[in-house]
Protein backbone atom coordinates (compact mmCIF):
# COMPACT_ATOMS: atom_id res chain seq x y z
CA UNK A 1 0.00 0.00 0.00
CA UNK A 2 1.11 3.40 -0.82
CA UNK A 3 0.82 5.60 2.12
CA UNK A 4 1.49 8.94 1.06
CA UNK A 5 -0.37 10.47 -2.43
CA UNK A 6 0.99 8.36 -5.46
CA UNK A 7 2.82 10.00 -8.02
CA UNK A 8 1.63 10.87 -11.25
CA UNK A 9 2.98 11.27 -15.24
CA UNK A 10 0.50 13.09 -17.47
CA UNK A 11 0.94 12.09 -21.02
CA UNK A 12 0.43 14.83 -23.42
CA UNK A 13 0.33 18.43 -22.50
CA UNK A 14 -2.53 19.88 -23.96
CA UNK A 15 -5.37 21.37 -22.79
CA UNK A 16 -6.82 18.41 -20.45
CA UNK A 17 -3.41 17.21 -19.50
CA UNK A 18 -2.42 20.84 -18.49
CA UNK A 19 -5.64 20.89 -16.59
CA UNK A 20 -5.21 17.69 -14.50
CA UNK A 21 -1.90 18.29 -13.79
CA UNK A 22 -2.75 22.00 -12.46
CA UNK A 23 -4.88 20.93 -9.91
CA UNK A 24 -2.83 17.91 -8.89
CA UNK A 25 0.05 19.49 -8.24
CA UNK A 26 -1.73 22.83 -6.77
CA UNK A 27 -3.07 19.13 -4.36
CA UNK A 28 0.44 18.43 -3.58
CA UNK A 29 0.88 15.37 -5.62
CA UNK A 30 4.16 15.11 -7.74
CA UNK A 31 3.16 15.32 -11.33
CA UNK A 32 5.59 14.78 -14.65
CA UNK A 33 3.86 16.17 -17.64
CA UNK A 34 5.33 14.49 -20.76
CA UNK A 35 4.85 16.94 -23.99
CA UNK A 36 6.27 15.54 -28.03
CA UNK A 37 6.43 19.44 -28.50
CA UNK A 38 8.02 22.31 -27.00
CA UNK A 39 5.76 25.63 -25.91
CA UNK A 40 4.15 28.04 -27.66
CA UNK A 41 2.78 25.44 -30.70
CA UNK A 42 0.00 25.48 -33.00
CA UNK A 43 -2.44 22.56 -33.16
CA UNK A 44 -5.00 21.76 -35.17
CA UNK A 45 -7.98 23.17 -33.19
CA UNK A 46 -11.11 25.53 -33.73
CA UNK A 47 -9.83 27.91 -30.78
CA UNK A 48 -13.56 28.37 -29.94
CA UNK A 49 -14.31 28.08 -26.08
CA UNK A 50 -17.32 28.10 -24.56
CA UNK A 51 -18.23 30.23 -21.47
CA UNK A 52 -18.63 27.46 -19.34
CA UNK A 53 -15.16 26.92 -18.59
CA UNK A 54 -14.79 30.80 -17.41
CA UNK A 55 -15.27 30.31 -13.54
CA UNK A 56 -12.65 27.44 -13.45
CA UNK A 57 -10.32 29.44 -15.74
CA UNK A 58 -10.35 32.34 -14.05
CA UNK A 59 -10.30 30.14 -10.48
CA UNK A 60 -6.26 29.02 -11.41
CA UNK A 61 -5.15 32.16 -12.69
CA UNK A 62 -6.15 32.57 -16.56
CA UNK A 63 -8.55 35.51 -17.32
CA UNK A 64 -9.34 35.46 -21.03
CA UNK A 65 -9.44 39.06 -21.54
CA UNK A 66 -5.60 39.86 -20.04
CA UNK A 67 -4.89 37.78 -23.70
CA UNK A 68 -6.58 39.45 -25.49
CA UNK A 69 -9.09 36.83 -26.76
CA UNK A 70 -12.76 37.61 -28.44
CA UNK A 71 -15.76 37.53 -27.32
CA UNK A 72 -17.92 35.45 -28.96
CA UNK A 73 -22.09 35.72 -28.69
CA UNK A 74 -23.66 34.74 -32.53
CA UNK A 75 -23.74 31.65 -34.21
CA UNK A 76 -24.11 31.10 -38.14
CA UNK A 77 -24.46 27.78 -39.94
CA UNK A 78 -24.43 27.68 -44.04
CA UNK A 79 -25.86 25.27 -46.22
CA UNK A 80 -23.19 24.03 -48.95
CA UNK A 81 -25.62 26.31 -51.48
CA UNK A 82 -25.47 29.44 -48.86
CA UNK A 83 -28.55 29.52 -47.05
CA UNK A 84 -27.79 30.37 -43.85
CA UNK A 85 -29.27 29.48 -40.20
CA UNK A 86 -28.70 32.33 -37.45
CA UNK A 87 -28.64 31.96 -33.76
CA UNK A 88 -27.46 33.72 -30.17
CA UNK A 89 -25.67 31.92 -28.25
CA UNK A 90 -27.09 32.37 -25.08
CA UNK A 91 -24.07 31.22 -22.97
CA UNK A 92 -21.42 32.87 -25.50
CA UNK A 93 -17.65 31.81 -25.91
CA UNK A 94 -13.90 33.74 -26.20
CA UNK A 95 -11.68 32.98 -29.36
CA UNK A 96 -7.86 32.14 -28.40
CA UNK A 97 -5.55 30.32 -30.06
CA UNK A 98 -3.85 27.40 -28.62
CA UNK A 99 -0.75 28.68 -29.58
CA UNK A 100 -1.63 31.10 -26.60
CA UNK A 101 -3.62 29.20 -24.62
CA UNK A 102 -1.78 26.08 -24.20
CA UNK A 103 1.22 28.17 -23.03
CA UNK A 104 -0.46 30.10 -20.29
CA UNK A 105 -1.58 26.65 -18.99
CA UNK A 106 2.04 25.76 -19.56
CA UNK A 107 3.61 28.81 -17.08
CA UNK A 108 0.68 28.00 -14.53
CA UNK A 109 1.43 24.52 -14.45
CA UNK A 110 5.19 25.29 -13.95
CA UNK A 111 4.31 27.72 -10.95
CA UNK A 112 1.99 25.03 -9.48
CA UNK A 113 5.02 22.67 -9.62
CA UNK A 114 4.83 20.44 -12.07
CA UNK A 115 7.96 18.91 -13.51
CA UNK A 116 7.85 18.79 -17.62
CA UNK A 117 9.55 17.12 -19.97
CA UNK A 118 9.13 18.70 -23.33
CA UNK A 119 9.88 17.12 -26.93
CA UNK A 120 9.83 13.53 -25.59
CA UNK A 121 8.61 11.05 -27.26
CA UNK A 122 6.69 8.18 -24.88
CA UNK A 123 7.09 4.71 -26.39
CA UNK A 124 5.41 2.24 -24.52
CA UNK A 125 3.59 2.29 -20.67
CA UNK A 126 2.96 -0.91 -18.64
CA UNK A 127 2.05 -1.64 -15.48
CA UNK A 128 2.47 -4.41 -12.82
CA UNK A 129 2.72 -4.87 -9.38
CA UNK A 130 0.34 -1.38 -8.72
CA UNK A 131 3.31 0.36 -10.48
CA UNK A 132 3.57 2.22 -13.93
CA UNK A 133 6.90 1.93 -16.33
CA UNK A 134 6.86 4.19 -18.58
CA UNK A 135 9.44 4.48 -21.86
CA UNK A 136 10.89 7.38 -23.48
CA UNK A 137 13.56 7.22 -25.93
CA UNK A 138 16.10 8.19 -23.25
CA UNK A 139 14.84 7.05 -20.06
CA UNK A 140 12.83 5.15 -18.25
CA UNK A 141 10.10 6.10 -15.48
CA UNK A 142 7.88 5.17 -12.80
CA UNK A 143 4.56 6.57 -11.34
CA UNK A 144 1.99 4.78 -9.60
CA UNK A 145 -0.69 6.40 -11.51
CA UNK A 146 -0.79 7.44 -15.58
CA UNK A 147 -3.15 10.19 -17.45
CA UNK A 148 -3.04 9.53 -21.11
CA UNK A 149 -3.96 12.80 -22.59
CA UNK A 150 -2.09 12.46 -25.73
CA UNK A 151 -5.13 13.57 -28.08
CA UNK A 152 -6.81 12.48 -30.91
CA UNK A 153 -4.49 9.35 -32.28
CA UNK A 154 -1.18 8.38 -30.97
CA UNK A 155 1.26 5.69 -31.13
CA UNK A 156 0.09 4.45 -27.52
CA UNK A 157 -3.45 3.84 -28.75
CA UNK A 158 -1.85 1.00 -31.22
CA UNK A 159 0.65 0.29 -28.21
CA UNK A 160 -2.90 -0.45 -25.58
CA UNK A 161 -4.49 -1.77 -28.73
CA UNK A 162 -7.34 0.39 -28.11
CA UNK A 163 -10.39 -0.38 -30.48
CA UNK A 164 -10.86 2.79 -31.61
CA UNK A 165 -7.45 3.22 -33.13
CA UNK A 166 -8.06 0.28 -35.76
CA UNK A 167 -11.81 1.66 -37.08
CA UNK A 168 -10.31 4.03 -39.92
CA UNK A 169 -11.59 7.48 -40.09
CA UNK A 170 -12.09 9.47 -43.29
CA UNK A 171 -12.01 13.00 -42.02
CA UNK A 172 -8.09 15.25 -42.45
CA UNK A 173 -8.43 18.39 -40.16
CA UNK A 174 -6.88 21.69 -41.73
CA UNK A 175 -6.21 25.14 -39.47
CA UNK A 176 -5.09 27.95 -41.05
CA UNK A 177 -4.75 31.79 -38.90
CA UNK A 178 -6.10 34.44 -41.27
CA UNK A 179 -6.60 38.59 -41.66
CA UNK A 180 -10.16 38.82 -42.84
CA UNK A 181 -13.17 40.79 -43.04
CA UNK A 182 -15.34 38.74 -40.92
CA UNK A 183 -17.49 39.77 -37.87
CA UNK A 184 -15.70 39.73 -34.51
CA UNK A 185 -18.44 38.40 -32.06
CA UNK A 186 -19.51 35.50 -34.05
CA UNK A 187 -18.83 31.84 -35.43
CA UNK A 188 -19.73 30.90 -38.74
CA UNK A 189 -20.21 27.24 -39.65
CA UNK A 190 -19.46 26.24 -43.26
CA UNK A 191 -20.97 23.45 -44.60
CA UNK A 192 -19.81 22.03 -48.11
CA UNK A 193 -19.69 18.47 -49.37
CA UNK A 194 -17.68 16.26 -47.57
CA UNK A 195 -17.34 18.56 -44.70
CA UNK A 196 -17.78 21.67 -42.83
CA UNK A 197 -15.62 24.58 -41.94
CA UNK A 198 -15.36 26.80 -38.82
CA UNK A 199 -14.36 30.87 -38.44
CA UNK A 200 -13.94 32.86 -35.80
CA UNK A 201 -11.44 35.75 -34.41
CA UNK A 202 -9.08 35.10 -31.60
CA UNK A 203 -6.68 37.35 -30.46
CA UNK A 204 -4.79 40.33 -31.62
CA UNK A 205 -6.31 41.11 -35.82
CA UNK A 206 -6.36 37.04 -36.51
CA UNK A 207 -8.85 34.53 -37.28
CA UNK A 208 -9.41 31.20 -36.99
CA UNK A 209 -9.97 28.98 -40.48
CA UNK A 210 -10.40 25.15 -39.44
CA UNK A 211 -11.73 22.73 -41.37
CA UNK A 212 -12.66 18.81 -41.21
CA UNK A 213 -13.01 16.93 -44.56
CA UNK A 214 -13.46 13.58 -46.15
CA UNK A 215 -9.71 12.75 -46.84
CA UNK A 216 -10.81 10.51 -50.37
CA UNK A 217 -11.33 14.20 -52.02
CA UNK A 218 -7.43 15.57 -50.84
CA UNK A 219 -6.52 12.06 -52.67
CA UNK A 220 -8.75 12.78 -55.86
CA UNK A 221 -7.18 16.62 -56.45
CA UNK A 222 -3.78 15.68 -55.29
CA UNK A 223 -3.28 18.42 -52.92
CA UNK A 224 -5.17 20.95 -50.44
CA UNK A 225 -5.01 24.17 -52.52
CA UNK A 226 -6.62 22.10 -54.87
CA UNK A 227 -9.18 20.24 -53.17
CA UNK A 228 -9.89 23.95 -51.22
CA UNK A 229 -11.02 25.40 -54.62
CA UNK A 230 -12.95 22.06 -56.23
CA UNK A 231 -14.88 21.00 -53.18
CA UNK A 232 -14.77 24.22 -50.55
CA UNK A 233 -15.44 26.93 -52.88
CA UNK A 234 -18.57 25.21 -53.57
CA UNK A 235 -20.30 27.08 -50.69
CA UNK A 236 -20.14 30.92 -51.75
CA UNK A 237 -19.23 31.37 -47.94
CA UNK A 238 -16.12 29.87 -48.50
CA UNK A 239 -15.41 31.04 -51.83
CA UNK A 240 -15.60 34.41 -50.79
CA UNK A 241 -13.62 33.84 -47.67
CA UNK A 242 -10.65 32.33 -49.23
CA UNK A 243 -10.47 34.60 -52.09
CA UNK A 244 -10.54 37.74 -49.85
CA UNK A 245 -8.45 37.36 -46.64
CA UNK A 246 -4.67 37.31 -45.83
CA UNK A 247 -3.33 33.65 -44.60
CA UNK A 248 -0.62 34.55 -42.26
CA UNK A 249 0.71 30.91 -42.45
CA UNK A 250 2.78 29.39 -46.13
CA UNK A 251 1.38 26.00 -44.84
CA UNK A 252 -1.48 25.17 -42.89
CA UNK A 253 -1.32 22.79 -39.76
CA UNK A 254 -3.31 19.18 -40.30
CA UNK A 255 -3.82 15.92 -38.90
CA UNK A 256 -5.20 12.41 -40.32
CA UNK A 257 -7.66 10.18 -39.15
CA UNK A 258 -9.74 12.13 -37.22
CA UNK A 259 -12.45 9.55 -35.56
CA UNK A 260 -15.28 10.17 -33.53
CA UNK A 261 -16.00 6.98 -32.05
CA UNK A 262 -16.69 5.95 -28.18
CA UNK A 263 -13.58 5.44 -26.81
CA UNK A 264 -12.35 3.67 -23.83
CA UNK A 265 -12.03 5.71 -20.59
CA UNK A 266 -9.61 3.47 -18.87
CA UNK A 267 -6.94 1.22 -20.53
CA UNK A 268 -4.64 -1.07 -18.85
CA UNK A 269 -5.08 1.00 -15.76
CA UNK A 270 -4.46 4.21 -17.62
CA UNK A 271 -7.19 7.10 -17.14
CA UNK A 272 -7.62 8.64 -20.44
CA UNK A 273 -9.06 12.29 -20.89
CA UNK A 274 -9.62 15.28 -22.96
CA UNK A 275 -10.07 13.84 -26.93
CA UNK A 276 -7.89 10.58 -25.44
CA UNK A 277 -10.96 10.00 -23.65
CA UNK A 278 -13.65 10.64 -26.31
CA UNK A 279 -14.31 13.77 -29.09
CA UNK A 280 -17.24 16.24 -29.87
CA UNK A 281 -17.97 16.65 -33.24
CA UNK A 282 -15.85 20.01 -34.17
CA UNK A 283 -19.36 21.36 -35.88
CA UNK A 284 -20.49 21.47 -32.00
CA UNK A 285 -17.61 23.94 -31.24
CA UNK A 286 -16.78 22.31 -27.31
CA UNK A 287 -14.06 20.13 -28.02
CA UNK A 288 -12.15 22.62 -25.98
CA UNK A 289 -13.91 22.73 -23.49
CA UNK A 290 -15.19 19.43 -22.63
CA UNK A 291 -11.31 18.70 -22.32
CA UNK A 292 -10.51 21.57 -19.77
CA UNK A 293 -13.75 19.79 -17.56
CA UNK A 294 -12.54 16.03 -18.92
CA UNK A 295 -9.19 16.98 -17.00
CA UNK A 296 -10.70 18.81 -14.13
CA UNK A 297 -12.95 16.01 -13.08
CA UNK A 298 -10.34 13.31 -13.44
CA UNK A 299 -8.42 15.66 -11.16
CA UNK A 300 -10.47 15.91 -8.53
CA UNK A 301 -11.54 12.00 -8.70
CA UNK A 302 -7.69 11.15 -8.17
CA UNK A 303 -7.71 14.16 -5.07
CA UNK A 304 -10.92 12.80 -3.43
CA UNK A 305 -9.93 8.85 -4.14
CA UNK A 306 -5.79 9.35 -3.77
CA UNK A 307 -4.97 11.86 -1.05
CA UNK A 308 -4.32 9.37 1.43
CA UNK A 309 -2.67 7.21 -0.24
CA UNK A 310 -3.01 4.62 -3.37
CA UNK A 311 -3.86 0.72 -3.39
CA UNK A 312 -5.47 -1.57 -5.58
CA UNK A 313 -9.03 -1.50 -4.34
CA UNK A 314 -8.62 2.48 -4.20
CA UNK A 315 -7.64 2.21 -7.79
CA UNK A 316 -10.26 0.29 -8.88
CA UNK A 317 -12.78 2.57 -6.87
CA UNK A 318 -11.04 5.93 -8.74
CA UNK A 319 -11.50 4.13 -12.38
CA UNK A 320 -15.02 3.37 -12.02
CA UNK A 321 -15.89 6.72 -9.92
CA UNK A 322 -14.25 8.39 -13.10
CA UNK A 323 -15.68 6.30 -15.21
CA UNK A 324 -19.69 7.48 -14.00
CA UNK A 325 -18.80 11.14 -13.37
CA UNK A 326 -17.53 10.98 -17.23
CA UNK A 327 -20.20 9.69 -18.34
CA UNK A 328 -22.78 11.34 -16.69
CA UNK A 329 -21.21 14.90 -17.91
CA UNK A 330 -20.29 13.69 -21.70
CA UNK A 331 -21.63 10.67 -22.48
CA UNK A 332 -24.61 12.12 -24.36
CA UNK A 333 -23.18 15.65 -24.90
CA UNK A 334 -20.73 13.73 -27.65
CA UNK A 335 -23.39 11.15 -28.51
CA UNK A 336 -26.14 14.70 -30.06
CA UNK A 337 -22.74 15.73 -31.42
CA UNK A 338 -22.49 11.99 -33.52
CA UNK A 339 -26.00 12.85 -34.36
CA UNK A 340 -25.53 16.14 -35.86
CA UNK A 341 -22.21 14.67 -37.78
CA UNK A 342 -24.21 13.12 -39.60
CA UNK A 343 -26.77 15.33 -39.78
CA UNK A 344 -24.85 17.76 -41.76
CA UNK A 345 -22.63 14.83 -43.45
CA UNK A 346 -24.98 15.19 -46.69
CA UNK A 347 -25.33 18.15 -48.82
CA UNK A 348 -29.47 17.19 -49.55
CA UNK A 349 -29.54 16.69 -45.66
CA UNK A 350 -27.66 19.34 -44.72
CA UNK A 351 -30.00 21.89 -46.86
CA UNK A 352 -33.13 20.27 -45.08
CA UNK A 353 -31.63 20.86 -42.02
CA UNK A 354 -30.61 24.66 -42.14
CA UNK A 355 -34.03 25.07 -43.78
CA UNK A 356 -36.25 23.71 -41.00
CA UNK A 357 -34.28 24.88 -38.39
CA UNK A 358 -34.57 28.52 -40.17
CA UNK A 359 -38.29 27.82 -39.66
CA UNK A 360 -37.99 26.42 -36.15
CA UNK A 361 -36.18 28.73 -33.52
CA UNK A 362 -36.94 27.17 -30.53
CA UNK A 363 -35.85 23.67 -31.93
CA UNK A 364 -32.30 25.42 -32.67
CA UNK A 365 -31.80 26.70 -29.11
CA UNK A 366 -32.50 23.44 -27.87
CA UNK A 367 -29.75 21.97 -30.37
CA UNK A 368 -27.60 24.40 -29.65
CA UNK A 369 -27.81 23.89 -26.06
CA UNK A 370 -27.54 20.44 -25.83
CA UNK A 371 -24.03 21.09 -26.93
CA UNK A 372 -22.76 23.23 -24.40
CA UNK A 373 -22.54 22.42 -20.87
CA UNK A 374 -22.89 24.13 -17.60
CA UNK A 375 -20.78 26.58 -16.06
CA UNK A 376 -18.28 25.02 -13.69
Amino acid sequence: MTLKKPTVIVIGGGLAGLTSSILLAKNGFEVTLIERKKYPFNRVCGEYVSNEVLPFLQSIGFKPDDYGASRIGKLIVTSPKGNALKADLDLGAFGISRFTLDNALFEIAKKAGVDFLLQTKVNDVQFADEKFTVQTGGKTLTADLVIGAFGKRSNLDQKLNRSSFYHRSPYIGVKYHIKTDFAKDTIQLDNFKGGYCGISKIESDLYCLCYLVENRYLKKFGGIAEMEENILHQNPHLKNLFGNSEFVWQQPETINEISFRKKSLVENHILMCGDTAGMIAPLCGNGMAIAIHSGKILAEQIVVKCSTGLNSKKRLQLEWSYLDTWNNKFALRLKIGRGIQRLFGNNLLTELAVSALKNSPSLTKKIVGQTHGKSF
